[in-house]
């Protein structure tokens, strides 16, 4: 049973705008990229899994027999422990003392990066994870700076290690050198770590080489493309919304805003329920976005407002109720993320988790 996400109709047939996810094709991605990388699978399900839903993505992988779950915070960890998942839960934010007693209540794994918050955990005991800092200057230590941790590292609690590469779907052989700074890193310690992850999702469809004990694929798995020269991933979301009104403009009248755009010739124009507040741009007709509404691409005109998109259908059928598809397939047409994500100058990972909550997940 999987847990409603929101408190609004997740009927397809009622709602104003949606969300469908295909649980069936996230697995089939999962599948893909153990089998390509050779290893076990971390899945990073943070961010209510990239705005897809966390509880359900998390049971739908549960048949994999993944190693866990990476999450970004406690809050994030305790909601999936609250669903009944059991696996271990990596929590990515560098752990700090006051947060010590809550990831412990909650049994989750800590993120450690630094001398005092290591000293600190070993106090009490349990497992945790060492981020080192190969290259992305964000968080962990630093490669060159390990071997002062060699002492504290030296326990059957250092239970996993890992990286973040910053150019993974790049071919500029970064990867490659951060790849092996990490290794020279673990080679300065005297005891290696249960599990090693350093793979995100266009790392682990590099292969074995780059994949570790685990890979921690987001993207890939929510149907995103990491790059245009790795496999591309079976579409997992789809985003649709209906059709609320219709009315014919005359050449020379303007829609929405500002009026900003003007009718070149007599047309339709159908607004559709979605906006800004569910997580559309406000300037994507400006960059050429487009819906799908009985598989004809129409533009998006106007400045995109909170509730309410417009499209110009011209000459085409098109009635109050219809469905029109921003992201997914509608007969012999179809828009990609990696399209809205482009016509919304966006990245893929911003348009997922951009996805309001006012709008319904419907899982198939």
């Amino acid at each position: 049973m999987i847990r409603a996400l929101v408190s609004v109709s997740t009927n397809e047939r009622d709602a104003r705008a949606w969300v469908v996810v295909d649980l069936a094709a996230l697995v089939e991605n999962a599948r893909f990229l153990t089998a390509r990388s050779g290893a076990r699978l971390l899945p990073v399900v943070k961010a209510n899994a990239y705005g897809v839903g966390a509880v359900a993505v998390s049971r739908a992988l549960e048949s994999l027999d993944p190693w866990g779950y990476g999450v970004a915070t406690v809050e994030e960890g305790r909601e999936l422990r609250d669903a009944g998942i059991t696996r271990p839960i990596l929590v990515f934010l560098p752990a700090r003392p006051e947060r010590f007693a809550a990831l412990r209540a909650a049994r989750l794994i800590p993120t450690l990066g630094d001398a005092t918050a290591l000293h600190d955990w070993r106090t009490a005991g349990g497992p945790f994870h060492l981020e080192i800092d190969t290259g992305m200057s964000r968080t962990g230590v630093r490669w060159d700076e390990v071997a002062a941790l060699a002492d504290a590292l030296d326990t059957p609690d250092f239970d996993g290690c890992f990286m973040q590469f910053h150019s993974a779907d790049a071919q500029d052989g970064s990867a490659d050198a951060q790849l092996t700074r990490f290794h020279d890193a673990l080679g300065r310690l005297r005891r290696r770590p249960r599990l090693i992850h350093v793979a995100n999702s266009a790392a682990a469809l590099r292969g074995a080489a780059f994949a570790g004990d685990a890979i921690r694929p987001g993207l890939f798995l929510y149907g995103g493309e990491p790059a245009d020269w790795l496999p591309a991933p079976t579409p997992v979301v789809s985003l649709k919304a209906r059709v609320c009104a219709v009315r014919r403009l005359r050449a020379g009248e303007r829609v929405s805003y500002g009026g900003t755009w003007t009718a070149a010739a007599d047309t339709t124009i159908a607004t559709v329920a979605i906006g800004y507040g569910d997580g559309l741009t406000r300037g994507y007709a400006g960059r050429g976005g487009q819906m799908l509404v009985r598989g004809r691409a129409c533009p998006v005109v106007g400045v995109v407002t909170m509730d309410f998109t417009m499209i110009d259908v011209g000459s085409g059928p098109i009635a109050v109720g219809d469905a029109a598809t921003l992201i997914g397939s509608d007969g012999d047409a179809a828009i990609t993320l990696s399209e809205i994500a482009r016509r919304s100058e966006r990245v893929q990972w911003e348009v997922l988790t951009s996805l309001g909550a006012r709008l319904p997940r419907i899982y198939r």
